[in-house]
């Protein structure tokens, strides 16, 4: 299978709109071969909203990876250390995630797991979803971007009339994404046309 003895660290962020679409790519993953970890932030870990309870969507990332979450800083500091992970993603990837590891800001188990997992100068995989994209959240984009082990899945306005700052990820390009990074490339094209479904 394509996936087959990857390890890969799977962190969620609270985009919480678009958790169910990543939780599609986790099962994918998973059924090809890949051993992944759920890593999950302080939002999607308490936060019960109209997408979802944080009780359900944490059963649901168990039951798919036959894995415990990585819940905490203390519980992900290890990851760097111990070389757990082939390649961590970050999927969904909030603005607010994205202006955090731009700027080193480390205080959360996502966070955490980024830092840690780059020290090995491994792959971090960041599928973004974030209504400031092209606001105040551009510039760490850009910063991201050009960061070295940091991989962009293509993403592109979702919804440009409405909300012209928006910008998400095709989330079901993140298995071809996790691909190329381990091989040291940025898959392309970055920017890409978005359907809304």
């Amino acid at each position: 299978m394509k996936f087959d003895g990857l390890r890969i660290g799977f962190a969620i962020t609270g985009s919480h709109c678009t958790i169910h679409e990543v939780t599609q790519v986790m099962k994918r993953l998973v059924d090809e071969g890949a051993e992944v970890t759920p890593i999950i932030s302080y939002s999607v870990d308490s936060m019960n909203t109209r997408f979802g309870k944080a009780e359900d969507w944490k059963h649901q990332f168990q039951e798919i990876t036959h894995k415990e979450l990585i819940y905490t800083i203390p519980d992900a500091e290890p990851i760097g250390p111990k070389k757990m992970f082939d390649c961590v993603v970050i999927a969904p990837c909030t603005g607010n995630t994205l202006a955090k590891l731009a700027n080193g800001i480390i205080d959360s188990p996502v966070l955490m797991a980024a830092k840690s997992h780059l020290r090995n100068q491994r792959p971090l995989v960041l599928a973004i979803s974030s209504n400031d994209g092209l606001g105040l959240n551009a510039r760490n984009i850009g910063t991201l971007l050009i960061t070295k082990n940091i991989y962009l899945v293509p993403f592109g306005q979702d919804n440009p009339e409405v909300k012209a700052n928006s910008l998400v990820a095709h989330m079901d390009k993140i298995p071809d994404t996790i691909l190329m990074a381990c091989a040291g490339k940025q898959i392309q094209p970055v920017l890409v046309d978005y359907l809304v479904k």
